[in-house]
């Protein structure tokens, strides 16, 4: 006799009900963040409240409250509509986002996106037509490497000798 439960529960399992969604037969793995295929929220759920992941996401529904995915790429999809700070690695923005995003590496506005928000990421990019309005902190996080803090017009040694870091002027004069 057909169960409904049975319908749901992969062959070969017995540590209690499922917690997610059914899925379409031959898809009954969970991506662990490894396999490269991101997790995706469908344009017809709502969630409300804090998102965490440990896996690359892809949201084309609606989320509102907090998203955080420090280690992995968030991508809002066309259809995503977000209003929530956003927390990741690096933020693809193809859809619309209210709230402030801060990514560690980058953060992609594409050109039928929209942000109204503060962005703070070491890397932001815009396309043309895309829309946003808020600020920009584009700081680097942690501490700034000192070959990475010299201009990019630098052709030969700095100007400041070994000596003159020690208290004898630049002029090479002693006082």
């Amino acid at each position: 006799m057909w169960k409904r439960d049975d319908a749901v529960k992969p062959a070969g399992t017995t540590d209690g009900p499922r917690t997610e969604t059914p899925r379409t037969p031959g898809s009954d793995t969970v991506s662990s963040g490894m396999s490269g295929t991101p997790g995706t929220i469908g344009k017809s759920v709502v969630i409300k409240g804090e998102l965490s992941a440990s896996e690359d996401l892809t949201i084309e529904g609606q989320v509102e409250g907090k998203v955080e995915l420090k280690n992995n790429t968030l991508t809002i999809g066309a259809n995503g509509k977000i209003k929530a700070s956003v927390f990741a690695k690096a933020v693809i923005v193809q859809g619309e986002v209210t709230g402030n995003i801060h990514a560690s590496e980058k953060i992609d506005i594409r050109d039928a996106g929209s942000v109204d928000g503060d962005l703070a990421s070491p890397r932001v990019a815009i396309a043309d037509g895309a829309h946003f309005r808020g600020s920009i902190d584009m700081q680097r996080t942690g501490a700034a490497k000192p070959a990475d803090a010299k201009p990019a017009t630098s052709t030969g040694p700095t100007p400041v000798s070994a000596t003159a870091a020690a208290g004898v002027p630049v002029g090479g004069a002693k006082t």
